[in-house]
Order: structure tokens, then sequence, then C-alpha cells
């Protein structure tokens, strides 16, 4: 089989294609034919050494993989030859609170991903596509999808009537906004372009803020929200946007830190303290919270926001257009 492996730090022009044997699954295992994967920020991070630089190399990179059985292991029943299925971000947890050992089954990290034309995994780690989804748009739920929902619903209990704010038009942040307008919630959306805020707004959002021209941008949030302030924020800045948004946030809301794309740097916590905020680190989400969020898209047959899909052979054009930050919503690689 063909796939994609890094063997070094060096970037997307790092990887390497090379010819491996087709793996053999184990018991409880099924071999599956990758038909899509997604890309996400942390395979940039990844690749240039910055995410984790101690991981074994050579490795194969991306987590967010879709295709269909090809072959099954002892043991295991849940799936059949034929069936379409998406890989979990970490397949080995399963269900209830993160562990040390759970997170390391976390794929293109310390186990190799899905950047191959064939993979095994434990049946556990794989969900059934839903059935209005093609291989490209299962293959962007894995990571920003999960952990989107993670954040909203399963940790931040979002009902009806809450307003939300979300940071840019990458994949969580889009996502979000979809979960944010199922639920009933209000959106105000940022970003640095306006044709992107017109998307967003096309989407559900109800307002859109261009942080660029407005760089005060967490004031205008709490004048669209009557001086409040709203309840959650999906923050993807980190410590550079960190203080705007314990400044957009009303008295006891819930800030969701999921990324760090404005860089790290000083963070000043007394904000959280004199106006009761939680901050809350989301690290994706188990296997049990994908199967909830998967069965909520296949009732409301939720479509995913796929910007581009690039043929296998620009897997490292698609990573390097990941990195110029043009895109809108998910980059798909077709395998």
């Amino acid at each position: 089989m063909k796939a994609y492996r890094l063997p070094a730090f060096n970037g997307p022009r790092s990887l390497e294609r090379v010819d491996l044997p087709s793996p053999e699954p184990g018991p409880g295992q099924v071999r599956v034919r990758l038909r899509a994967a997604s890309l996400n920020f942390r395979d940039l991070m990844i690749s240039k050494g910055v995410y984790n630089p101690r991981l074994r190399l050579p490795l194969i990179p991306l987590s967010d993989g879709a295709g269909e059985v090809v072959a099954v292991g002892d043991g295991a029943g849940r799936f059949r030859v034929g069936d379409r299925v998406m890989s979990a971000f970490m397949p080995g947890w399963r269900e209830g609170e993160p562990t040390e050992v759970k997170v390391r089954s976390a794929l293109g990290g310390e186990v190799d991903g899905v950047l191959a034309e064939e993979t095994v995994l434990p049946e556990s780690g794989l969900l059934p596509i839903p059935e209005h989804l093609s291989f490209e748009e299962a293959a962007t739920l894995p990571c920003a999808a999960v952990t989107a929902w993670n954040a909203l619903v399963q940790t931040g209990g979002i009902r009806p009537g809450h307003s939300v704010l979300v940071q840019g038009t990458g994949g969580v942040s889009l996502f979000a906004l979809q979960f944010a307008r199922m639920a009933g919630a209000r959106v105000i959306a940022t970003s640095s372009r306006d044709d992107k805020l017109t998307r967003a707004l096309e989407l559900g959002a109800s307002d859109g803020i261009n942080y660029r021209t407005t760089p005060d941008w967490e004031k205008h949030v709490r004048e669209l929200t009557g001086g409040v302030g709203v309840d959650m924020i999906v923050e993807v800045g980190g410590a550079g946007t960190l203080p705007r948004s314990t400044r957009a946030i009303k008295l006891g809301g819930y800030i969701a830190l999921i990324g760090v794309l404005a860089g790290a740097g000083d963070f000043n916590p007394i904000p959280l303290l004199m106006r009761n905020i939680r901050l809350q680190g989301i690290f994706v989400g188990s296997v049990a919270i994908f199967e909830s969020m998967a069965a909520a898209i296949a009732t409301a047959r939720m479509r995913p926001v796929i910007d581009r899909v690039f043929p296998f052979d620009q897997a490292v054009e698609a990573l390097e257009y990941l990195e110029s930050g043009a895109h809108f919503g998910k980059v798909v690689i077709a395998i």
C-alpha cells in the first residue's frame, strides 16, 4: 500500500511517500481501505516538531480518516466487510474521563495515523458513517467536530437562547457555529476577512466582527449582547486572545479553551476570579462523545463545511494550504 511518513520534524515538505505492506488485522481489529482524510492544525504542529518533539519517527501522520472495511480480525463482530466507517481520534478512549493511557492512543501522534491507503484499527475505535455523508465529509468529524461538540454540548451544556462567540472560521469554529445553531443558540463570529464573515452569516451566525478593522472586538461583543457579554466562547487563540475573551464573556460565563493559534504568552488569571468565569481545556473527546455527536448529525442531516479536497499525491500541498490560513472550513485529502 502507499502511505506518507514523516521522517523528520521539518514541516510539510519533509513528508515522504512510501510503499508499505498491507497491515493484517489482529484480534478485535479491522482493516480499513481509507478513502479520505482531513487535516487539523495539530498535523502542522506535529510536522514541525512543536507538538511533541519526542514522538517516534518515522510516523504516518493525520488522525481523521474514513473508508470501508476490507478485512476483519478474530473476535471482531461489530463491522462487516464493505461497511463504511470513520476513525475516532483516540481509539483507546472509549468512555469516561481521559487518562494518560487513553490519550496516548491518539492517531497520528504516538500511534501511526491515516495518511495511507489502508490502516488497521480496533473495532471499538471505529464508528459507522451517517448515511447522508460522503467519505470526505465523514473524515472531517473525528477531531474538530468532536472537539466542538464536547466544548458546547458535553461540557458546556448549551441550551436554546444561549449566546456563543466563535473565533475564526477554521474547522472547530465552524462546527461550533453549526452545533450552536442546532441547539437554538445565537452565534457571533469573528474573522480577519469580511468574505469569510459573510459565509459565517449564511451558516446562521447572527453577527460577524472583523477583528482587524475592529481590534477591540470584545467591546462590540458586549454591545451586541446589551452590555452583558456572551454565555460561551470557543477560544482558539489562546493567551493571545484570552484577555479579550474574559472581557467579552458574561459574569459567570464559560470559555472552552481549544487552541493557541494566536500564540502563547502571559495571561492574568485575576479576571477569571473576579468575574467567576469557568475556563475549561478541551482535548477532543471519547468515542462515546463521538457517537452521541454522530447520532445528532444523522438526525439533523447536518453537513460539514469543506473548503477544498486535494488528491492523495498532493498531501504536502494540502498541508501548506492549511498553513496559509486561506481555508474556510475543513481541508480534506481524497485517498
